[in-house]
């Protein structure tokens, strides 16, 4: 994959001490990726060094193959967009002249400027008639963070920069913004370097997660692995013991389904199939083929109806029957079983082949050692 921003053996030594030490990352072209940890850890100094407000140490940064270090400054900065906490907008100038200060100074086309800007209006949610004649001192914190946002997008860059840029708005305006930048994102596909110290918000917006500490990367991966295989104490404790269960979305049938579910085949008597759930103390058997594929499903019940029990399971076992996938998240699971009313279910990869099973015992028991670490951690 094409890397479009690379640090390599990154340091920076500021009156004798060391705010990086020698950091390695690479930014894959489209992500949105969250650079958090806890103040002092040099995340926004991490966030500088990509338009060179701040230079390093030592060590090297590539954008698309390029070292930034050969760049004409000026010219690298006004292709990078940069949204910062206190917006950065210039109160002596409008709405529009704030949008259009960058193209106006890049001499593009007077008429193209003025529609980017009305467009650039409605992607944030902001009416051009009422606010581009207004000042940001006439504008709520939200609505001049959303002004932000749309100079940032001004100059179609490939790369912007937020540095933390919702952490003083109100609650309810922050989740809205974070909604608003997803689906922009969506849309757009730009590389987004995002400063944050809410995890909260990383997990939300991010396509990766960057947990730096004292100068150093802990952990740089996407939100899922980070939530399920924290790299070590430190990013447990960061993170939160029960932060997955805030994102539930991220539990898959793979992480709580049983991997080596009861099985027979279907040429299997029934009298044997009905002692093979005594012994696996079962309920049920998933009948499949040699080559693991699951052809149906018998429960006890129905062959306790059956009075002849030498017949073959495949004369009674049913071939109509729920599965879900390895990938499919805990929250349509729970669904799947409360709409059918089923007791288990088969996890199929997409060849049909038996993965695993889910029943409600381990349902019930992912739910309550959940709940047992809650009343722990409490």
């Amino acid at each position: 994959m094409e890397f479009v921003i690379e640090f390599i053996n990154i340091r920076k030594d500021f009156k004798n001490k060391t705010i990086l030490k020698d950091i390695s990352l690479k930014i894959n072209k489209g992500e949105l990726v969250a650079i958090i940890g806890s103040s002092g850890c040099g995340k926004t100094t991490t966030l500088k060094m990509i338009n060179r407000l701040i230079n390093p140490t030592s060590g090297k940064i590539f954008i698309n193959g390029e070292d930034i270090a050969s760049k004409d400054v000026i010219k690298l900065r006004r292709n990078i967009g940069y949204v910062i906490q206190q917006t950065g907008l210039f109160p002596h100038l409008t709405i529009r002249e704030n949008i259009q200060i960058i193209p106006k100074v890049e001499k593009l086309d007077k008429a193209n400027v003025e529609k980017k800007t009305i467009e650039l209006m409605e992607m944030v949610g902001l009416s051009s008639d009422e606010f581009l004649d207004r000042y940001p001192t006439e504008l709520s914190g939200g609505q001049q963070q959303r002004v932000g946002v749309a100079r940032a997008f001004a100059i179609n860059p490939e790369i912007i920069l937020m540095d933390e840029p919702f952490s003083a708005l109100d609650p309810i305006t922050r989740v809205q913004l974070q909604e608003e930048l997803i689906d922009l994102q969506s849309k757009l596909k730009r590389t987004i370097v995002f400063v944050t110290h809410d995890m909260d918000e990383a997990i939300k917006i991010a396509d990766k997660i960057c947990i730096m500490n004292k100068g150093e990367i802990i952990q740089y991966d996407t939100p899922e692995n980070i939530l399920k295989n924290p790299i070590n104490d430190f990013v447990n404790e960061f993170i939160g013991k029960n932060r997955i269960w805030s994102s539930p979305e991220f539990i898959r049938a793979k992480d709580i389904m049983i991997d080596h579910p009861v099985t027979c085949f279907k040429n299997t008597s029934l009298l044997r199939c009905i002692e093979k759930m005594r012994s696996s103390k079962v309920d049920s058997l998933m009948v499949i083929d040699k080559e693991n594929y699951l052809l149906g499903i018998t429960t006890a019940k129905e062959i306790q109806n059956k009075s002849d029990r030498n017949i073959l399971v495949e004369e009674i076992m049913n071939t109509k029957f729920i599965n879900v996938k390895p990938d499919d998240s805990i929250i349509g699971i729970l669904e799947t079983v409360k709409k059918h009313k089923i007791g288990q279910v088969p996890v199929l990869d997409d060849k049909g082949v038996l993965k695993g099973i889910i029943t409600k015992s381990s349902l019930v028991t992912t739910l309550s050692s959940q709940f047992l670490d809650t009343e722990e951690v409490k």
